[in-house]
């Protein structure tokens, strides 16, 4: 018997142009589903593909003076480089330009047509080219199409076509629905299929008269299939129908179609379910249709320059960072769905993905591991240390886990990163709170040794929970904890159990994963400015005088006693003396890289003639000075024990 895998599918995309950001989140979505099935033991196939028919691809060819056939294998080579460039593996490609869709096609059609379905007639109506859809006269009061994403002048058609008779298959689509809630998601969309059902269904159009690109309709060579009709058999094309051989009993029906919301109600939830009626085909378990992606608050598009391909974010994520470009395309697959909940719509900005970077990759995730990795290197050899008799990480990965699985399971994709952060929240309070370098200074090896074996294996777990999303981040951070196999060796359930990593292990730490961004909160070369416009949160290195940095008074000063400054889990209130009876108040953001305990006694140097500043309620009389290392402030000392309130020059 053979066994069903979990079918995914994306759209086929249109080649009419480049692959940006808007078509990449669709394949993304799908690829991490796909990813989590088969992480989950189950097999899983991923189809996604191009849809290159239609008379908006004769044009573009035309304007660029080529042949139909070159203009549409340049585009397709573009959208398999932009999906490998994104780690993105599907199982197969299709082209409607590929014989075996071709064969399907038109044995789809005579199906239809045996069964009484398709019918010759006159078309008498508004034809949009870019969107390639018939409107009725109603429908286009103004001359636009109706589509709000297109409102380009329609065209006035009438000639003879063949049609599909919807109208047949309105009440049994609706039970359908009614009868598998979750056959269409998310709720509000499925909503407004039904709510466009019951408004009557027409029967369609599904012909025009012959061009010199397209399927021919079978026999009748004077009319060339309609695109919509022809790309939508694509789903059932790449399973090998008509031949219902091995191939096509594993992966049909459909377990998800993923699209956006523009081809969600006509096509995907209304035409295509009546076709597979037609033709005696199961209908796809789920459809599922997502918002789109604007950028800076702007529809993309090439006229304004924000249809950003993949690479070009992930370039300058990789510059403004020194990240590998590998990581910023993983760090762009992971913002895409985390930043707003999948269905709904979203604005991509380069600050909103560098801020997402910083604050979630750099400082909550990658700050994690580096701190764990230095202190096991430095106190334990570079070996995993033993583990804690008990730990209370351990409820808190179990339940994480469970949670995401039900969220990815939902495909409630932002939600299950989330849990994963929650986790990695709970670690850093934990590793802080357990503070291993105070411990193994007073002596309490072996507790130390705990406390640091608890933040890696947290995210030697997070790397398990996160393959589906972030795979070469996850293949890096197996790699930085020693592990020999990558995180999706073994099934999600044994894979995130606690206890996974053996002490002993010996670590190979590299370069930080995600270095920070600093001084920029918008990429250089996204996002809207005038042409010669400098970004104001863009920071250039530049040089100053002698005479200007003398201006600076740096000092020696020694922390009398540090506190939490409330409600900032970054800030410490250091009381410091500067000699004699000379004390100030200072705020530092160094609270999760040094306890208030480990601080007091310490000399550090000050910037001691900064103008007062009042942060979080506490004036701050001077800047305590830190290297940055990995994102983390280091403080600055002195090599030999010096009292306090010395210049340093």
């Amino acid at each position: 018997m053979t066994t069903k895998a979990f079918y995914v599918t994306t759209p086929i995309y249109y080649v009419n142009a480049q692959p940006h950001i808007g078509s990449a989140y669709t394949t993304i979505a799908a690829d991490v589903t796909t990813r989590f099935v088969r992480l989950q033991g189950r097999p899983a196939y991923f189809l996604t593909g191009t849809d290159e028919n239609g008379t908006k691809i004769v044009e573009a060819a035309q304007e660029q003076g080529k042949t139909p056939i070159q203009f549409v294998n340049e585009i397709v080579g573009q959208f398999k480089e932009a999906w490998s460039q994104l780690h993105i593996e599907y199982d197969d490609f299709i082209r409607t330009t590929e014989e075996r869709h071709i064969r399907c096609v038109q044995e789809f059609w005579r199906r239809l047509k045996q069964n009484g379905d398709i019918y010759k007639g006159i078309y008498e109506g508004w034809y949009c080219v870019r969107c390639e859809t018939y409107w009725l006269e109603s429908e286009v009061p103004d001359g636009l199409c109706p589509n709000p994403e297109c409102r380009r002048p329609v065209r006035r058609a009438e000639e003879e076509t063949y049609f599909f008779r919807l109208s047949a298959y309105q009440d049994r689509l609706l039970r359908h629905i009614e009868e598998h809630p979750n056959f269409l998601q998310p709720e509000f969309r499925r909503n407004e299929v039904v709510s466009f059902i019951k408004q009557g269904l027409r029967d369609a159009c599904i012909s025009r008269s012959a061009t010199d690109w397209g399927i021919p309709v079978p026999d009748d060579p004077s009319q060339t299939i309609y695109v919509w009709f022809d790309a939508l058999i694509n789903y059932v094309s790449a399973t090998g129908w008509p031949d219902e051989g091995e191939l096509f009993h594993r992966l049909w029906p459909a377990d998800i179609h993923f699209m956006a919301k523009d081809i969600f109600v006509r096509f995907h939830s209304t035409l295509w379910p009546c076709m597979l009626m037609s033709a005696g085909l199961e209908l796809p378990k789920r459809i599922v249709g997502h918002g789109f992606w604007t950028a800076d608050g702007q529809k993309m598009s090439k006229s304004t320059g924000n249809a950003y391909a993949p690479m070009e974010v992930a370039q300058a994520l990789s510059s403004a960072s020194g990240c590998q470009i590998d990581v910023a395309l993983d760090a762009l697959r992971y913002y895409l769905l985390r930043e707003v909940p999948f269905g709904l719509d979203g604005d991509f900005s380069s600050a909103g993905l560098v801020t997402r970077f910083n604050s979630d990759l750099a400082n909550d995730l990658g700050n994690l591991l580096n701190r764990a990795l230095a202190l096991a290197q430095r106190y334990f050899g570079g070996a995993v240390p033993e583990p804690g008799a008990e730990c209370p990480l351990a409820t808190v990965a179990e339940e994480t886990s469970r949670v995401a699985a039900a969220a990815l399971e939902d495909l409630a994709y932002s939600s299950a990163l989330q849990a994963i952060w929650s986790m990695l929240a709970a670690a850093n309070r934990y590793f802080n709170d357990q503070a291993p370098w105070r411990l193994h200074k007073e002596g309490r090896v072996e507790e130390a040794g705990a406390a640091i074996y608890a933040a890696l294996e947290t995210t030697r777990i997070a790397a398990v929970q996160l393959w589906p999303f972030m795979p070469h981040v996850s293949l890096e951070m197996a790699r930085q904890l020693g592990l020999q196999e990558p995180p999706n060796s073994r099934p999600w359930s044994e894979a995130v159990r606690w206890g996974g990593l053996r002490s002993g292990t010996k670590l190979a730490p590299g370069n930080p994963i995600f270095p920070r961004i600093e001084g920029k909160k918008a990429l250089l070369g996204l996002g809207r400015k005038e042409a010669g416009e400098k970004d104001e949160n863009e920071v250039q290195m530049s040089t100053v005088t002698i005479d200007e940095f003398q201006k600076l008074e740096f000092r020696t000063a020694r922390v009398q006693a540090a506190e939490p400054v409330p409600g900032a889990k970054k800030l410490l209130k250091l009381t410091i003396s500067l000699g004699g009876e000379e004390t100030r108040t200072v705020v530092a953001g160094i609270a999760e890289q040094y306890s208030p305990e480990e601080l007091v006694g310490k000399t550090v140097v000050l910037v001691a003639n900064l103008a007062p500043a009042t942060i979080r309620g506490v004036v701050s009389q001077g800047m305590v000075l830190a290297a940055d290392l990995d994102g983390a402030p280091i403080l600055v000392t002195t090599e030999r024990e010096v009292p306090p309130g010395a210049k340093v020059r």
